[in-house]
């Protein structure tokens, strides 16, 4: 059961240069396809100017939702590379975009390889990255009544508080790592056959 997994803090830049052609790399912390499409097309924006606008990012704790896009570079050059880097780190809910500017000289399929990697791993280099937990939401419904010992199990186990409720029948959504799910649900189920 996945119920930690690591990913960058904040936005990093990187920087690879090679016979004239300049590769600046973003890694961005991204939660959504949306929140990618919409950086890609600001990015594409920007250097509107740049031969391309290269990218890959992985999404989820699971780590199954991913896509390198080689933007017309030669197939596999440049998406594949960056989505490595992202693997030997095993990140995830991360986008990195590399930004290619042609010098003039081509480079090559191993040439470019080696750019697309070496400009993503620089961004890396220079990302913080930070462990997080997996959340799951666990709901209950309870009398008044019982309130006083909802609220011992809560201070207990520690879920966080989503929302709540409080009128003649409560209401309170939990947040808790997902290991720590059962556990949270057999506490709060035992106080209805108290």
């Amino acid at each position: 059961m996945i119920d930690e997994y690591t990913t960058i803090s904040a936005t990093a830049e990187g920087f690879y240069s090679e016979k004239r052609s300049r590769f600046l790399a973003f890694a961005h912390h991204v939660e959504t396809v949306d929140d990618v499409k919409t950086l890609v097309d600001g990015y594409r924006k920007r250097y509107y100017d740049a031969r391309h606008v290269c990218y890959a990012y992985m999404l989820g704790p699971a780590r199954d939702n991913f896509r390198a896009n080689d933007d017309g570079e030669p197939s596999s050059t440049a998406g594949k590379p960056i989505l490595g880097q992202i693997n030997s780190l095993g990140l995830t809910d991360i986008l990195i975009v590399v930004v290619r500017y042609y010098g003039g000289v081509n480079l090559g399929t191993g040439g470019l390889i080696v750019a697309y990697r070496q400009a993503a791993a620089d961004a890396l280099a220079h990302a913080e990255t930070e462990q997080r937990q997996v959340e799951e939401e666990v709901d209950y419904d309870f009398p008044y009544t019982m309130m006083n010992d909802v609220m011992r199990v809560v201070k207990e186990v520690q879920p966080r508080i989503v929302s709540q409720t409080f009128e003649n029948t409560c209401h309170i959504c939990l947040a808790i790592r997902r290991s720590e799910a059962d556990r949270l649900r057999q506490r709060l189920e035992q106080l209805s056959f108290a």
